[in-house]
């Protein structure tokens, strides 16, 4: 066996161990994946309404995929409601639902893969975990599932955002003095340019004069005939 051969052949064992698994992790990297926002934490008032959102998305495509939103509290669990979505082209057919406050508000149609619900008549008890599910048979009944926290309140607490308009009046005023200094000391910086450009025009100026008065080699002043002998 040649120097190295062996070495080489461990190199491309490496290499077709990792393009294996790169196929085997590239479809979940790209499967069924459910999102209720950034805000996973939310506030309404006692009495009014809240939309609690959820999207999902799957490079796969589904089919006969299936929903369901659940509740949770510390002593209860129950499914609010649930429901399918036939194809890509037909909204969400929903089949159970509890409770009469509950709509399904979104559509699934032109790729918008919204399964958003809405809550009315808010009361205090329906503080607690909403989680949204999706299951896609279409990814071998694939499950994920993103969870939103509501929190029914009696009045919303106001911002305070003195102290955060205090911050960004003194950094607007910071930047606004850096622009100010850079702005003089290009303007001095202008102004003595000029004013030594001035002085050597001045200098030269200067010089010539003298030459020219004191007849110079060089200078403007006349030269005077050779006398005849």
């Amino acid at each position: 066996m040649m120097p190295g051969a062996g070495d080489q052949g461990v190199a491309r064992a490496r290499w077709l161990g990792t393009g294996i698994l790169g196929l085997f992790l590239l479809p979940v990297s790209l499967s069924l994946e459910v999102s209720v926002g950034k805000a996973t934490d939310l506030y309404a008032v006692n009495g009014t309404e809240i939309l609690l959102p959820c999207t999902f998305s799957s490079c796969f495509g589904f089919h006969d995929l299936g929903f369901w939103w659940s509740y949770n509290s510390s002593d209860t669990f129950k499914i609010l409601i649930s429901g399918t979505v036939k194809t890509e082209k037909a909204d969400p057919k929903v089949h159970l639902k509890i409770d009469d406050r509950i709509s399904l508000e979104g559509s699934t149609k032109e790729k918008m893969n919204n399964l958003s619900i809405l809550l009315k008549d808010l009361d205090f008890s329906d503080t607690g975990k909403y989680t949204c599910h999706v299951k896609n048979p279409k990814e071998k009944d694939l499950q994920h599932q993103a969870t939103i926290f509501l929190h029914v309140v009696d009045k919303l607490e106001e911002v305070d955002n003195t102290v955060t308009l205090i911050i960004l009046a003194v950094v607007g005023g910071v930047i606004g003095l850096l622009i100010f200094i850079l702005l003089v000391k290009k303007l001095i910086t202008f102004i003595l340019k000029k004013t030594q450009e001035q002085k050597k025009e001045c200098l030269v100026s200067s010089s010539g004069n003298d030459n020219t008065e004191n007849g110079l080699p060089g200078s403007k002043a006349e030269e005077k005939p050779p006398t005849k002998v």
